[in-house]
């Protein structure tokens, strides 16, 4: 069944529901949300776009990318997502591997694909082609038929190691997806809105079908992306609000709630994921906003699926362990098993440490066009996921970091998260990463990049006093901020890189 068929039944049931918004601007309603789609899909067949081909949308959060992407969706094309932040050569690239013959675009992007000689027909959403499409016929057939195993999305990872991968994401996988946020996470109402806050391409984005399946309002910032001012007046106005957020994002919100005295009135849900929490940072953000958070962990290959810290569990105070599960990614979602496993896939026992493993209806069906990748990824029936853990006896899954960014010093494991915890609860580190670099005796060294103005003898006392002292940096590299990528992640291999040049950049012990 075609994913978009959701918004085709909810236009028919409630088509004067409110739907699209910018900023407190309705732009449509269900009926208009639908009518618009159906245009898209017209005009894309008119085109040539058939089912299974792919189309490209590389457009900053708009009210429009969601009609872009239902009406190819009903075209019965594969969307392929690209995060607005990239540079017009990274989203050559992965238009050229794609092979989406159309791309939906907005200003500055469309040139950017320009300069970098992107294949495909453009249509940028904010000129006199795009208004021409809305205003054309319309498909009167509907959605497309799609099995459940058809291509839906082709989302490409973030390419921190090398070039990205596409992940062939499937109506079946999107839709058990939806279901298990439902199920597992929170209801969605009609009388919820959707804030759009992060990139639609991403974890954001991905959530917009349940949205769509309940009726609920769809809105994006006028900003067009994350200012956490702009989210708490959205929030007051429309009253009951879910939205996805990076830790990073969180991190920030608490910071200018706290500057403005701001207490996150009309904030129903915030579901955050995509890197590390840290347990001090959650515990001010909720004391901060209350038992409004929820935690997922999901990545490309298992699409926000893999496990979910309910909002009970984040806000719990009182049950004995509860600081140790609210440092956990909580509990396996209802559709898929996770265990832990070795480098072949052999599942270990409960508090074994290992390779975190998934499998079930929301895992990916393999890599595009790169079965080597796919090969080396699901093993055994299991998704491999690279992340490390472990699984307590009542299910609770802790990571502990990528299994490349693990320390082995002096024979012994080192898991860089575990460092982060304590040097965060400095009141003087604002952001932190560990990593390793090459030591003549032991292997690898422990070395702590600091945001923040902390006295490193206090590092050193605070690490001593909490854990084990082979942990402990050797090193300290104070910066003004830690390098990310275009989703918030820190890149732990430009780190190594500024940890290698040391002594020239503020390295000391």
């Amino acid at each position: 069944m075609n994913i978009a068929t959701w918004l085709q039944r909810t236009a028919s049931l409630g088509p004067a529901r409110p739907a699209l918004y910018l900023g407190r601007d309705c732009v449509a309603d269900y009926a208009g949300f639908h009518a618009r789609a159906l245009a898209v899909a017209a005009w894309l067949k008119g085109q040539g776009i058939a089912p299974g081909d792919r189309v490209a949308i590389f457009m900053k959060n708009a009210p429009d990318y969601l009609i872009a992407q239902y009406g190819l969706w009903y075209a019965g094309a594969a969307a392929v997502p690209i995060n607005a932040k990239l540079h017009g050569r990274e989203a050559d690239f992965i238009l050229r591997d794609s092979g989406a013959k159309i791309v939906f675009t907005s200003p500055g992007l469309t040139e950017a694909l320009a300069e970098a000689g992107a294949p495909g027909q453009r249509v940028d959403v904010t000129g006199p082609l795009w208004a021409g499409i809305l205003e054309g016929p319309r498909d009167g057939q509907g959605p497309a038929t799609r099995a459940p195993d058809d291509l839906c999305w082709l989302f490409y990872t973030s390419g921190t190691t090398g070039k990205p991968k596409g992940v062939r994401i499937t109506h079946r996988m999107m839709m058990t997806m939806s279901l298990c946020y439902v199920s597992d996470c929170d209801a969605v109402r009609p009388e919820d809105a959707t804030l759009y806050a992060a990139p639609m391409s991403h974890g954001a984005g991905i959530y917009n079908m349940l949205h769509v399946r309940a009726g609920a309002a769809h809105v994006c910032p006028p900003s067009g992306g994350f200012d956490p001012a702009e989210i708490f007046d959205l929030a007051r106005h429309f009253g009951s609000v879910q939205m996805f957020a990076a830790p990073t994002m969180v991190r920030r919100m608490t910071d200018v709630a706290r500057a403005t005295g701001e207490t996150g009135e009309g904030l129903r849900t915030i579901v955050y994921a995509g890197g590390p929490m840290y347990t001090a940072d959650i515990i001010e953000a909720v004391d901060l906003f209350g038992p409004v958070f929820v935690q997922i962990y999901g990545q490309g290959e298992c699409p926000m699926g893999i496990t979910v810290l309910s909002r009970d569990d984040v806000a719990d105070r009182s049950h004995p362990r509860w600081r140790e599960r609210l440092g956990s990614v909580g509990r396996a979602q209802s559709a898929v098993e996770v265990a832990i496993g070795d480098a072949d896939g052999n599942p270990l026992p409960i508090g074994a440490h290992g390779e975190i493993m998934v499998r079930g209806d929301t895992v990916m069906p393999g890599y595009w066009q790169n079965p080597e990748a796919t090969a080396k990824t699901l093993v055994k029936g299991w998704l491999m996921t690279g992340d490390m853990g472990y699984l307590d006896a009542d299910g609770y899954l802790t990571m502990q970091d990528r299994s490349k960014d693990m320390i082995i010093t002096g024979g012994s494991n080192v898991y860089p998260r575990e460092v982060e915890e304590v040097l965060l609860t400095h009141p003087q580190v604002s952001e932190v990463s560990v990593v390793g670099r090459p030591h003549p005796d032991w292997g690898e060294e422990v070395v702590a990049c600091v945001v923040g103005a902390a006295d490193w003898a206090d590092l050193d006392r605070l690490c001593n006093d909490n854990i084990a002292r082979f942990k402990r940096p050797k090193a300290y590299l104070r910066l003004q901020e830690l390098p990310k990528n275009n989703y918030g992640k820190v890149l732990k291999t430009e780190l190594r890189k500024l940890v290698a040049e040391g002594s020239d950049r503020g390295l000391e012990r």
